[in-house]
């Protein structure tokens, strides 16, 4: 059998491609059968959308397969396409011939009823045949697509930054280590890991972030950008955190925090922008069956205008808000998701950007004001969610920056002297930002936990498939 020689479902049934008369070859998973004396129906799915075709079997009797196939079953189908007499779809495929490629019996766990998204989580490797997952992972894809055009299209470069590297981003996060010591002979000198001894002669880690490495590329080509994986060793058994993601992260030579603001809401537009333009099929079942109202509010952040308040004026507006807050709210603690909410779902009822944050809670590569109180960072809220993106403008100055970690505790400055050297010789100004994949995917999906938007979620005490 040819297999290459088919029509995907999309094409017939959401692009309406292929004209009726067409003789068509579907290969996919059987959804439904439906038989009687006279005829017979079955529904296939193929993954390239969420719709599936109907094929029609008049005299069923002449196909014996059709007893052997049952929800889940791998066909191949082949007839003519016509218009559908019944209702509930356009088109159908009128069967001259219909063969079982891969069997499925009764103990397939996906019959045709609602499964819980925690029952699915347990069959992670056949939940993509699901409506909402295979929603979900078209929608990874187009997204993946939708952000190499945006910044292929503005002149950025992709990059590849280390998987396994020896900075951790300066509190990023926890880190997994990388290593190839025997655990159970570790070798030592003076009581100390000999390191020496290990795989790269030194420490290794899986990266928490492309940042630092980003901004030595910038330096040299002007706007670039990573989109990779990288983790978190953080015990966060939150909806909103994962031990492996994906990050997209720009940076830009020659570039001040104005310049990130202006790039991160762009960007973030262009995002929403595209998934209801062009993944409309998807994007109706996640607004019909996840979020009621998640168009309406994606629809709302693209028309806005972001707002832009300093943090000092974000605290002034909550404390003068009246509002009881679980975590107190005073200059220089943190913004929690409450307060983030808070000044995009009450106060503004939009977007906001926070910038210029207390140094102290920062880290230290963000360029200080001059009142060495405040660092030129900046945090993107959206609502429903609070902060989406983080970003700053970065320290160009080579005094300023060793001052600054000093200030923090940072005084082994030996790690960092190729970071420091892009300050020691041709610096620049430039900015950049973090967004995190899995949580816009979550947002442009509805979908309220992230280990529903990662195909084989990585989380405390899991890392199954």
């Amino acid at each position: 059998m040819d297999y290459k020689v088919r029509t995907r479902v999309k094409q017939i049934v959401v692009d309406e491609a292929v004209p009726v008369g067409t003789d068509v070859t579907v290969l996919g998973l059987a959804r439904t059968v439906r038989r009687s004396k006279e005829v017979a129906f079955i529904m296939v799915n193929d993954g390239s959308c969420m719709q599936d075709v109907q094929g029609v079997i008049d005299n069923p009797d002449n196909y014996p397969e059709l007893e052997k196939i049952l929800t889940g079953a791998a066909v191949r189908m082949k007839g003519t396409l016509v218009e559908s007499q019944g209702k509930g779809q356009k088109f159908e495929i009128a069967v001259q011939s219909l063969d079982l490629i891969g069997e499925a019996d009764a103990t397939y766990p996906l019959q045709k009823k609602r499964h819980s998204f925690e029952f699915l989580r347990e069959i992670a490797h056949l939940r993509p045949r699901t409506n909402t997952f295979g929603a979900v992972n078209r929608m990874r894809s187009r997204l993946a697509y939708a952000i190499h055009k945006y910044y292929q299209e503005r002149g950025f470069f992709y990059i590849h930054t280390p998987i396994i590297t020896a900075s951790d981003c300066e509190g990023a996060g926890e880190l997994f280590r990388v290593t190839t010591l025997d655990l159970d002979n570790i070798p030592r000198v003076d009581g100390k890991i000999n390191w020496d001894e290990d795989f790269f002669a030194s420490e290794a880690f899986l990266t928490v972030s492309g940042q630092l490495e980003g901004e030595l590329l910038a330096t040299a080509l002007g706007d670039i950008y990573t989109f990779g994986p990288t983790f978190r060793a953080e015990n966060s058994n939150t909806a909103r955190h994962a031990s492996e993601f994906w990050m997209i992260e720009p940076e830009m030579a020659w570039a001040e925090l104005d310049d990130d603001m202006d790039l991160a809401e762009d960007f973030l537009k262009y995002l929403f922008r595209y998934a209801l333009e062009e993944c409309g099929d998807d994007m109706a079942f996640f607004g019909k069956w996840i979020d009621k109202e998640l168009i309406g509010t994606l629809e709302s952040v693209v028309a806005s205008d972001f707002e832009r308040i300093t943090y000092t004026k974000a605290i002034e507006l909550l404390e003068k808000s009246g509002q009881k807050f679980e975590y107190p709210v005073q200059w220089g603690v943190d913004l929690q998701t409450e307060h983030e909410r808070y000044l995009t779902e009450k106060t503004f009822k939009k977007p906001v950007i926070v910038y210029d944050y207390p140094l102290d809670i920062k880290a230290f590569y963000m360029r200080v004001n001059d009142d060495w109180k405040t660092v030129r960072a900046m945090d993107v809220l959206v609502p429903r969610v609070g902060e989406i993106i983080g970003g700053s403008q970065r320290e160009e100055r080579l005094d300023v920056l060793q001052e600054h970690m000093k200030r923090k505790g940072i005084t082994d400055y030996e790690p960092y002297s190729w970071y420091f050297d892009i300050r020691r010789w041709g610096s620049m100004p430039h900015a950049g930002f973090g967004l995190g994949f899995d949580r816009v995917v979550m947002y442009i999906t509805g979908m309220a936990n992230i280990r529903d938007v990662l195909p084989f979620p990585r989380v405390p005490r899991w890392a199954k498939f």
